[in-house]
């Protein structure tokens, strides 16, 4: 007798395909639909007014609730910026943590319990001033006053967030694309996806290049495929590294993920040749205060950078971090970001 399909992954196809329990929730996506206008429509006539800071604003966001990639399209975007001459900070809401009244700010090594997990493992990987609080407003100010020398903000997520007001907007999607087109919570979108029009550019997180060609530079909003390449593993209890070449064949390696698409990096683990004896996703930002390796026996557990930034305290010499790097199909996505930030803002 086979088991039934969790209520979790029952939601998740009807999210995608559509189906009897998305039809069912459609009059409560009816409400999210008017909730999101009336948003909208109270900072367009000026009912709320948008904190505009005094250097440009790159939002880096999605539509599609969870996790799209968005985490290393901020990275390389604060590495593209930086060698076209920019200085660039980052502002995040600092998801999971409590932040205070205060917005907190911090560069190079961030305690992920004091930032996040995905502030923290964009302060280590970029270089950049962080600056988190769930008013992104707060943390944009508190960002500038510690560090002036900054003349662009990069905002991790916060395309809903239009209590700062943006100069650029970047949507970051995946294969799944809008998923069954509504709402939630009959489907998986924040906002309509009639929202993809009105953005500067749209990223495609496909995971692994596909040769497909780059973007028309006249086309709007510019269209872009990302994917994932991955680095050398290090262990994470130890700091050795090693060619991720050297997991292929090699026998007991699992691999774990607690972000919004786990089944994504398993994918681009089994592309590079390793055999994945058992995988164990997790929840996104999974907080691991307990280690939920104990039931593996595998000699090696493969994780991404985003947990391997909370695993440090497990103690665990099993755990190798496969960090990666964005790849992108159109080779002027940074020159043509850096060319609309001198624009006058809109």
């Amino acid at each position: 007798m086979s088991a039934r399909p969790s209520k979790a992954s029952l939601l998740a196809r009807q999210w995608q395909h559509g189906g009897w329990l998305s039809t069912l929730l459609l009059p409560l996506s009816a409400l999210t639909a008017r909730v999101v206008a009336n948003k909208r429509a109270r900072y367009r006539d000026g009912r709320e007014q948008a904190y505009r800071a005094p250097v440009p604003v790159v939002v880096i966001g999605n539509i599609y609730v969870g996790g799209t990639g968005k985490t290393p399209m901020v990275i390389a975007t604060v590495q593209g910026l930086r060698a076209r001459g920019y200085t660039p900070g980052v502002v995040s809401r600092g998801y999971g943590v409590k932040i205070g009244p205060q917005a907190r700010v911090g560069q190079g090594e961030l305690a992920a319990n004091q930032f996040g997990d995905e502030p923290a493992l964009i302060a280590r990987a970029s270089g950049a001033p962080v600056s988190v609080h769930p008013r992104r407003a707060l943390a944009a100010q508190a960002l500038l006053r510690a560090h002036p020398e900054i003349d662009v903000i990069v905002s991790d997520d916060g395309l809903q967030h239009l209590a700062l007001a943006r100069d650029i907007e970047i949507v970051v999607q995946d294969a799944r694309g809008v998923g069954n087109g509504r709402l939630l919570p009959a489907g998986p979108l924040r906002e309509p996806a009639s929202r993809l029009r009105e953005v500067d550019a749209v990223i495609t997180n496909i995971g692994l290049p596909d040769g497909r060609p780059a973007a028309s530079s006249g086309e709007r909003p510019r269209q872009v495929a990302m994917w994932l390449e991955p680095g050398d593993a290090r262990q994470i209890e130890g700091g050795a590294t090693r060619p991720l070449a050297a997991f292929a064949g090699q026998p007991n390696v699992a691999a774990s993920a607690g972000i919004g698409n786990p089944e994504r990096f398993f994918s681009t683990l089994r592309a590079q040749g390793i055999t994945l004896d058992a995988t164990l996703p997790l929840p996104d930002h999974h907080d691991y205060a307990e280690s939920p390796f104990k039931t593996l026996t595998a000699q090696t557990v493969l994780v991404t950078s985003k947990d391997a930034i909370k695993c440090a305290a497990l103690h665990d010499a099993r755990l190798w971090e496969v960090p990666v790097q964005a790849g992108f199909s159109d080779p002027q996505l940074f020159d043509w970001l850096a060319q609309a930030l001198r624009q006058p803002a809109r």
